[in-house]
């Protein structure tokens, strides 16, 4: 019996620390430009709505009021200014023509490492809820890669999934898909 009982105990002790541990993607950094498509059926993704913090860009996070951002954040011809990064259908992989913002956005991170963004990931209406909410955190954590990879730390970065809770336009057509396909960069 007491035999039985140690082992138990081992056992849940295992099982709590097993369970308490995290994992870092650090691995796997070397290929930034690289997403990862998503390979399930032939189901789309989801979005977000509104301006929570009014950057006029499409954004509903755009640059919170604590982030102190200069100026080159509404000049339009700064990429910083673009905080929506956009995908293709069924994708994660960032699109050719989103790498300089998501590099600007990593050069301006890697040299303010007091900064902190929340990389939110949407997906369109079609496709079921647990595949949107998968698709939003496989782009987020596309976007997270390549920002690693170029100097950002772990620490500035947040991922988050809505799927696609939060469109930022209504509409059941390939234009408002086009929209809500997106990681939005919100600097905090």
């Amino acid at each position: 019996m007491r035999f039985n009982k140690t082992y138990l105990a081992l056992a849940m002790t295992a099982i709590l620390v097993t369970t308490g541990c995290s994992s870092t993607e650090e691995e796997g950094l070397a290929d930034s430009t690289q997403g990862t498509d998503a390979s399930t059926s032939g189901l789309s993704d989801g979005s977000m709505s509104g301006s929570q913090f009014g950057s006029g860009n499409g954004s509903s996070f755009g640059s919170g009021s604590g982030a102190n951002l200069g100026p080159e954040f509404s000049d339009p011809n700064n990429p910083l200014s673009k905080q929506v990064i956009y995908f293709e259908i069924d994708s994660s992989q960032v699109k050719q023509d989103y790498v300089p913002v998501v590099a600007a956005h990593a050069r301006y991170l890697a040299s303010h490492p007091n900064q902190h963004v929340i990389l939110a990931g949407h997906a369109d209406e079609r496709g079921s809820s647990e595949y949107n909410i998968a698709l939003g955190e496989q782009r987020s954590k596309s976007v997270e890669r390549m920002m690693r990879s170029q100097g950002v730390t772990a620490s500035q970065l947040e991922v988050v999934s809505y799927g696609e809770e939060k469109p930022v336009v209504s509409g059941h057509d390939e234009s408002a898909w086009q929209q809500n396909r997106r990681v939005e960069v919100g600097y905090q």
